[in-house]
């Protein structure tokens, strides 16, 4: 294999990515009442689920080590492509970028990229979708790097969960109002903004109009849908997640579409009932 794509845990791969031997996860861990839990294919979404609402306590995540990226970028590939957690939202894409470093003093130069995703979840899994995609077209290093950022700009995250409290006691929220949605039910519409932190973009009472306030707004800023692939994680709520895709697919075409369960880093955020769109 001339190229490899390294995908830090936080972005689902779907079953096809992982078969086809292009891909490798760097995993994150996660810390609930003192236990460790690794990202990884050992992770049971229902146990962690368990554990976080037993828990009195938040739970925390902690990044891939450098010298993790940098046992990663040893593969016998020619170019090696690092895809992670928006850099404004865990210390991730710096562990890569350092691990490229690390190896360079080691083993000497590589073609080896780190993108910061400015996103999560989903919106990793189609930026590292696009660089296999424009490996395949022979694109060379340069050319690949400058498209795929071309793409990572014009890529828009969107969320709404049931609660935002592990994102708000993990600080994660910096710059968002407090506000008072628990006993009105108010269910806040959440994006991610070009430099890669969070923001809210609207609101609803009650899951169902929230989801349809998301669609809408979708809808309003998508450039171009016809020609990209829309993606949704959801937290163990799948009849939620198909019920956002019927609503975006009837607001607008796609190139494609598809569906996935939160691995653990984005479960430990979304929460039991969480959704994340990326188009």
């Amino acid at each position: 294999m001339d190229y490899k794509i390294i995908v830090d845990s936080c972005g689902e791969l779907t079953e096809e990515m992982r078969a086809c031997g292009v891909y490798e996860t760097a995993s994150l861990s996660m810390e609930v009442d003192g236990v460790s839990i690794v990202d990884d294919r050992t992770f049971n979404q229902a146990d962690f689920l368990r554990r976080v609402a037993a828990s009195s306590e938040c739970p925390k995540s902690s990044c891939p080590s450098p010298e993790k990226y940098m046992e990663l970028y040893r593969c016998e590939a020619k170019r090696v492509y690092a895809v992670t957690l928006s850099s404004e939202l865990s210390g991730s894409y710096n562990s890569a970028v350092l691990g490229k470093k690390l190896y360079r003093e080691e083993y000497g130069d590589k073609d080896i990229y780190v993108f910061n995703s400015r996103s999560a979840s989903v919106g990793e899994t189609l930026i590292a979708m696009k660089i296999q995609e424009c490996e395949e077209k022979g694109m060379e290093f340069g050319e690949l790097i400058s498209c795929v950022e071309e793409y990572i700009a014009g890529q828009h995250t969107y969320f709404v969960l049931e609660n935002l409290d592990t994102l708000r006691k993990n600080g994660r929220l910096t710059g968002i109002k407090s506000f008072v949605a628990s006993a009105l039910n108010i269910k806040p519409v959440m994006g991610s903004t070009p430099q890669g932190t969070i923001c809210q973009l609207g609101q609803a009472r009650g899951m169902k109009r929230a989801l349809v306030k998301m669609a809408d707004l979708i809808r309003q800023e998508a450039v171009d849908p016809g020609s990209k692939v829309l993606a949704i994680s959801h937290c163990n709520c799948l009849e939620r997640a198909r019920e956002v895709e019927r609503l975006l697919l009837e607001r607008f075409p796609v190139k494609a579409s598809f569906i996935v369960d939160t691995a653990g880093i984005s479960t430990m955020y979304a929460n039991d009932g969480g959704i994340i769109v990326v188009i």
